[in-house]
């Protein structure tokens, strides 16, 4: 990297896009947000066509412009999904027509951006206090909602980890001149991650949440 070129912040993950603010979409209760983000789940599932996934997603966007979120620093971390509706709606295209194409990324973006705005404009202790709350009746099979919220939280904050550990491995592949092999990515980056598991999973055991 060049001495005068700026080092770009780490993508935080999910629950690091929170953003605090005043507006109405920052106001609204984290479970109103989940409830209404698994809607717009279910209603995208229907397949109801790619204008009204244009409607949704510009509805999504529209919220966002509402919130005022940082766009820019939310996208970087989801260019992988915008390269994946891509790839995905040019295969659908191909295989079943333009439309369905459209809908199918569409669809996707729409959910994904849903969900960060909901992470960007929630905080993750709010999160996770909701799916503690809904986890509750687990409680009557052996199951304590608070595990639940930590197994939630601890897989969230897990994928930053595996971004920058995946960014490293590459950078390390290329630094050797083996970045098109796979194996010069694939094993240093799961061994990593092996380690990470590892060390998660000892501290959790040091504060008696390992049974």
């Amino acid at each position: 990297m060049s001495a005068g070129r700026p080092q770009r912040a780490p993508w935080a993950g999910p629950l690091g896009l929170h953003r605090p603010g005043t507006s109405a979409v920052h106001r609204a209760p984290a479970g109103l947000k989940l409830v209404l983000l698994a809607a717009a789940g279910a209603v995208l599932v229907v397949r109801t066509g790619p204008a009204a996934a244009a409607v949704g997603l510009l509805v999504v966007v529209a919220l966002g412009a509402l919130a005022r979120t940082p766009w820019r620093t939310s996208v970087r971390g989801l260019v992988p999904v915008l390269l994946t509706a891509a790839a995905l709606g040019g295969y659908q295209t191909w295989a079943r027509g333009a439309a369905y194409g459209a809908e199918v990324a569409l669809d996707l973006l729409t959910l994904v951006l849903a969900g960060t705005l909901v992470t960007a404009t929630t905080r993750a202790d709010d999160l996770l206090a909701v799916v503690t709350r809904a986890a509750r009746p687990l409680r009557h099979v052996g199951l304590p909602p608070e595990t639940v919220a930590l197994t939630v939280g601890l897989f969230l904050r897990t994928v930053p980890v595996l971004v920058r550990v995946t960014g490293e491995a590459r950078d390390a592949a290329r630094a050797r001149g083996l970045e098109r092999d796979p194996r010069a990515v694939v094993v240093p980056a799961a061994v990593r991650m092996v380690g990470h598991a590892r060390t998660t999973g000892d501290a959790l055991a040091a504060r008696g949440l390992g049974d």
